[in-house]
């Protein structure tokens, strides 16, 4: 079966909706609240097309294609309609772009540039919330919310948390956990996944405030350490330093589609802490001491030939780790089972 759009002929499958069917051919139809692994919901208009024979504009995010439906996705009814969207939710709030951890990566500032909204012709509101910053992982700053509810639908449809909800009505209407409660006194596990599909300024990482904007870090793709999963992930690197680490919003890589963990997403700054060791360390007469790699590898063989002599190879077991590669596992397990002679071997990632 196929469709029209902007007068390409389209193939389709049933089920795909007209934003995924010009996404594959190549046709650019702007979205904010729509995110690939969430349901559609159509909300923030921003994915308007012009429909032939439709009496009113349809969002693309959440309309089935069907066979020979014409449509049409930059008329001039549409950019007004776009326009009018992006006007509107950018007087949702307080949007200042020059301390906004998201400016030069926000949606809806991109989409404000490229409809040209010099200034919105709507008053902002009058109140201006307080940044609530009091847990050390994620920083919230509803002054720039815009109620897409991408948030909401990632923490109940990705990772299954419910703890945040729409409440309140028109004006009033706000985004968090129920009853107002802070994150840090909800039942949030902190995983960010929140963070990661927010459009806006309104959800950021409190690590890495005012460390380095879009356009100034250098991205990195890398394996997560902490466990055997393998999740993908980008480190954002300014001068040598890992300021933060993010995933994609869409097209996110298998086996984790962009989302992490809480040690994934925030725990990373153990790597330039100033008490981790940087050379290894052995005990000598009780107390901890600096030595070369050749001394520390020499005094734990001498230490493990000892125990092996005296009470034998099943007295020795070895515990590997999720931080090292697979090869350097491999060669940890061979070591044990073929050097030391025995099975008694295991990984912190099972435990």
């Amino acid at each position: 079966m196929s469709i029209t759009i902007d007068g390409k002929e389209c193939t389709f499958q049933p089920g795909q909706t007209v934003y995924e069917v010009a996404r594959e051919n190549g046709i650019y139809i702007p979205v904010l609240c729509h995110q690939e692994q969430l349901k559609p919901v159509g909300a923030c208009r921003v994915c308007v097309v012009e429909v032939e024979k439709a009496r009113s504009l349809i969002a693309s995010c959440a309309m089935p294609a069907e066979k020979g439906m014409v449509v049409w996705t930059n008329t001039d009814r549409v950019k007004t309609s776009r326009r009018l969207s992006v006007e509107l939710l950018m007087t949702q709030g307080h949007h200042n772009c020059i301390t906004c951890e998201s400016s030069g990566d926000c949606v809806l500032q991109n989409l404000g540039y490229s409809l040209g909204v010099e200034h919105p012709r709507f008053p902002e509101p009058t109140e201006i919330k307080a940044i609530e910053d009091g847990n050390e992982m994620i920083a919230r700053d509803m002054n720039k919310c815009v109620l897409c509810g991408l948030c909401v639908r990632a923490c109940n449809e990705i990772q299954v948390n419910q703890v945040l909800d729409f409440s309140g009505r028109g004006p009033t209407a706000s985004v968090g956990p129920a009853f107002g409660v802070l994150y840090e006194n909800s039942e949030c596990v902190f995983c960010g996944e929140c963070v990661r599909v927010c459009p806006v300024g309104a959800l950021f990482e409190k690590q890495g405030r005012f460390q380095g904007r879009a356009g100034d870090l250098e991205k990195v793709r890398t394996t997560c350490v902490y466990c055997g999963v393998g999740c993908q992930m980008d480190l954002n690197i300014k001068d040598g330093r890992i300021v933060k680490v993010t995933t994609p919003r869409s097209d996110a890589p298998p086996p984790n589609g962009g989302s992490l963990c809480i040690k994934g997403r925030f725990g990373y700054d153990f790597i330039d802490h100033p008490d981790r060791l940087t050379s290894p360390m052995i005990r000598v007469d009780g107390e901890l001491r600096e030595a070369s790699w050749d001394e520390a590898v020499a005094y734990v063989a001498d230490k493990l030939t000892k125990i092996r002599t005296k009470h034998g190879s099943d007295a020795i077991a070895g515990l590997a780790s999720a931080r090292c590669t697979n090869e350097e596992n491999y060669l940890f397990q061979k070591f044990f089972r073929a050097v030391i002679g025995t099975n008694n071997i295991d990984h912190c990632a099972r435990l």
